[in-house]
């Protein structure tokens, strides 16, 4: 699946949803032609009917094993260990100077001679760790993909004693410190995880050492050393013979296909403290959300206004403005009452073409109101996707579990998502085939669209994907893509069931 580049959205309705940044463009194109497929199962070319999510075979499991012997191998893997190693350092550093200065402000500002100089202290170490916070996020962000947005920055106004109240109240600065002074134990935690894979290589070397460096029960010497990430009594085990080496190996193959999970696990502390500590708090956050959500909405409307305005402008009322002109002609034609018709074949074309016209505007205000809320979503959105599925010149696989139906806003979006997204799948991915899932979790409704194309489809400007992103968080929605270059392509819509 590949998001759709500009100017390369396919026709669809005539203003309303379809028209905007990265609305849903397939939905009418889609409807039209079939409307009658009621039912929840898609009938049609490139459609492999509803199947209940639980029955679908995933192949999770199988992949999961799979993936045991590649993982020393990987990228993340690597990343990973890299930010460990990274962070150590840093984090020795900024606990050193971060304790020492909270110490020593708190020390002092219990005493009424340095209560001033403690408090300089206490937020200037507050200030420091906000500065290594952004040292942290850079870390994961550049090694581990974590981008966690940086809080505001502190802005104090007003005398100095207002402005030294501000810094003691900053959450976000304590926030920080908490995270450099946690960071200490979980980076040595971190290091520990590192150790796995210089025991494992360490070990696999066994053979190499016994071989190449004399490392043999001889000359004092016990053999070649074994050692494990795990500590146990007695000292480390040596190998006496050269058979003994390749169980030395075999232990560290073991340890180097452990290491990458090992080290994954206390990772994912790490990046559950940067979410939890490093970004904004939780109100800013909610208030920046819907401030940005509010604008959106506000521009949303505002645009879609304006389609309306133009289409209607453009369309329906030039159909109608023919219309009065072809039936006044028509009138003066007819003459006074009683008195023959001129020219009976002028007249026939004058209705003709005023009858042309009405119709020509009743279809323009149909499509109109098409744009605003498709009527195939009457019958319910399981039966608007089939549709969709049905109507997909690329095979689509539907799985709909919606037990609870969701408000029409939801529904709406959730639709125009579905025919923009499969709109993709069938213009750009080059996709033999494409799952279209729908669920409801956690009271949420989640709809992936999945794809077996050639990838590379991005949240990048220029393309489909962020306008549905859009629009998405007009209602607190989410929208995650996953396409790495040559596929497969999944994207993932999260909705609330209730606008």
């Amino acid at each position: 699946m590949h998001d759709s580049p500009a100017g390369a959205t396919p026709p669809s309705t005539r203003g309303g949803f379809a028209r905007g940044a990265g609305s849903g463009t397939g939905g009418r194109a889609a409807e039209d032609a079939a409307a009658p497929a009621k039912g929840r199962t898609a009938r049609g070319a490139g459609a492999s009917g509803v199947i209940p999510a639980a029955r679908r075979p995933t192949g999770a499991g199988v992949g999961r094993l799979r993936s045991v012997p590649a993982a020393p191998f990987t990228r993340r893997a690597w990343a990973e260990a890299a930010y460990c190693l990274a962070g150590f350092p840093v984090a020795v550093v900024g606990f050193v100077l971060v304790l020492v200065l909270l110490a020593l402000g708190t020390g002092l500002t219990v005493s009424l001679i340095g209560a001033v100089l403690g408090l300089l202290l206490v937020v200037t170490s507050a200030a420091l760790a906000r500065a290594f916070a952004a040292v942290y996020r850079g870390l994961a962000a550049g090694l581990l993909g974590e981008r966690v947005q940086a809080p505001p920055p502190l802005r104090p106004a007003g005398k100095s004693f207002a402005r030294l109240d501000a810094r003691l109240r900053d959450a976000a600065g304590w926030r920080s410190v908490a995270y450099v002074l946690v960071k200490l134990p979980v980076a040595a935690l971190e290091l520990y995880a590192v150790a796995w894979w210089f025991t494992g290589l360490f070990n696999l070397s066994a053979p190499l050492r016994w071989a190449g460096f004399g490392q043999r029960p001889q000359h004092g010497m016990e053999g070649a050393p074994t050692i494990t990430p795990i500590p146990v009594g007695g000292g480390a085990p040596h190998s006496t013979t050269f058979a003994g080496t390749f169980v030395a190996a075999a232990i560290g193959v073991a340890t180097l296909l452990a290491a990458p999970w090992v080290t994954r696990g206390i990772v994912a502390v790490d990046r559950w403290l940067v979410r939890a500590l490093l970004g904004p708090g939780e109100l800013a956050q909610r208030v920046r959300n819907l401030e940005e959500t509010r604008a959106l909405a506000v521009d949303d409307s505002a645009a879609r206004l304006r389609r309306l305005e133009r289409d209607m402008h453009d369309g329906a009322q030039v159909r109608l403005v023919a219309l009065a002109m072809s039936l006044d002609m028509a009138k003066e034609r007819l003459g006074a009452e009683g008195e023959p018709v001129a020219d009976p074949d002028r007249l026939r074309r004058l209705i003709e073409t005023a009858h042309s016209n009405a119709t020509e505007a009743l279809t323009e205000l149909r499509d109109l109101a098409r744009g605003l809320h498709p009527p195939v979503l009457d019958d319910g959105l399981p039966d608007a996707l089939a549709t969709l599925a049905a109507r997909s010149t690329v095979p689509v696989e539907l799985a709909v579990d919606v037990p609870e139906r969701p408000t029409p806003a939801i529904e709406t979006i959730a639709y125009f998502c579905a025919a923009e997204l499969l709109t993709n799948v069938i213009k750009h991915s080059g996709a033999r085939r494409a799952v279209l899932g729908v669920s409801q979790e956690e009271g949420l409704l989640r709809m992936r669209v999945t794809d077996d194309g050639r990838g590379g489809a991005t949240l990048g400007t220029g393309s489909g994907l962020p306008g549905l992103l859009q629009r998405v968080r007009t209602v607190d929605g989410t929208l995650d893509v996953t396409s790495p270059e040559g596929g497969p392509t999944a994207v993932t819509v999260a909705l609330p069931l209730h606008a």
